[in-house]
């Protein structure tokens, strides 16, 4: 087991938060909260690639199909109008192919984050994945109000500045599939010693 001040994570700034120039914002509140930045760089994925990042298993279909049927559920939209389909697992399929068309619209800047309980520190400082249900004080809670329901009528994505790993799983996945070893790098912060 790795020490929980050595947990890694993986982070993206999509085309959304890239072309609104918060790339900075992003990196600074990762810095201030005491989290290292030890990969970085900036790209135009391909379909492929991302196609790649996200998994391609019923499971995850079905994981992102429910959260969607449940938002429009929540707020009295008939999931099926917009969609074609009320199957989670479609709906999820539908997903994942507007996710290629959004994160290859423009550059992202990628990133691998450590630092303790990085993962899970890192999703509190992102916020909730609709932006609209995000707090204030989160990235997405400033700086974005997309919502499903729009995103979903307009065959799109919800727009929400970046991608954070929810998992160990995924963390480990998302890093070796955009960073080779050599673009990952150790050093010590300065504070490092007083923080922990």
């Amino acid at each position: 087991m790795t020490h929980p001040k050595e947990e890694r994570t993986f982070v993206l700034v999509k085309p959304d938060g890239v072309m609104r120039g918060l790339v900075g914002e992003v990196l600074t509140r990762f810095e201030k909260r005491g989290l290292k930045i030890i990969a970085l760089k900036m790209v135009w994925p391909t379909a492929e690639h991302i196609n790649k990042h996200y998994p391609s298993h019923d499971e995850w279909f079905k994981s992102v199909g429910s959260r969607t049927k449940e938002f429009f559920d929540g707020k009295k939209i008939n999931v099926n109008e917009h969609f074609g389909t009320d199957d989670v697992v479609e709906i999820g399929k539908q997903v994942k192919s507007w996710l290629a068309d959004y994160l290859t619209a423009g550059p992202v800047v990628a990133m691998v984050i450590e630092g303790m309980h990085a993962i899970s520190t890192v999703r509190k400082i992102v916020g909730h994945t609709y932006p609209i249900e995000a707090l204030p004080g989160t990235i997405r809670g400033d700086y974005s109000v997309d919502t499903p329901s729009a995103a979903n009528v307009e065959k799109r994505v919800v727009k929400n500045i970046v991608h954070a790993s929810g998992n160990q799983e995924e963390s480990s996945h998302e890093i070796e599939h955009w960073f080779s070893p050599e673009e990952i790098h150790d050093y010590k912060r300065a504070e490092e010693d007083i923080m922990f």
